[in-house]
């Protein structure tokens, strides 16, 4: 199956991947995050050796979403200090009218104290 979308966490402190950064997609409501509604969950993984992770169906419907990063738990393992405990990023997927969609990647530049997104190819 492919995932209709996927996600790339580079440590920007260490230059490297990130390697074992658990990650949540779920669906968004309104102005606030579900992602703690077990129903709102969609997929959950953590990025492999080359901080790659692909998450959820072949097509998600159109919405809003979250992508979360436990940025903290990742950092802590490492014995890092960061001001970031998570990172939630929030999206929407368009579906044309003819029911297709791009596929989506949302890269993660990290560091303890910083970290930006933006929408990958």
């Amino acid at each position: 199956m492919n995932s209709h979308l996927t996600t790339h966490v580079l440590d920007a402190a260490t230059g490297a991947p990130a390697e074992g950064v658990a990650v949540v997609l779920a669906a968004a409501s309104g102005d606030s995050v579900v992602a703690e509604t077990p129903g709102s969950i969609i997929a959950h993984g953590t990025t492999d050796a080359d901080g790659r992770a692909a998450l959820g169906p072949e097509q998600l419907p159109a919405g809003d979403y979250t992508l979360t990063f436990l940025t903290g738990a990742y950092f802590a393992e490492r014995e890092v200090d960061t001001f970031y405990p998570f990172v939630t990023v929030t999206f929407t997927v368009e579906v044309a009218d003819d029911g297709s969609s791009r596929h989506y990647h949302v890269p993660l530049l990290l560091s303890p104290f910083a970290y930006s997104t933006y929408r990958g190819s």
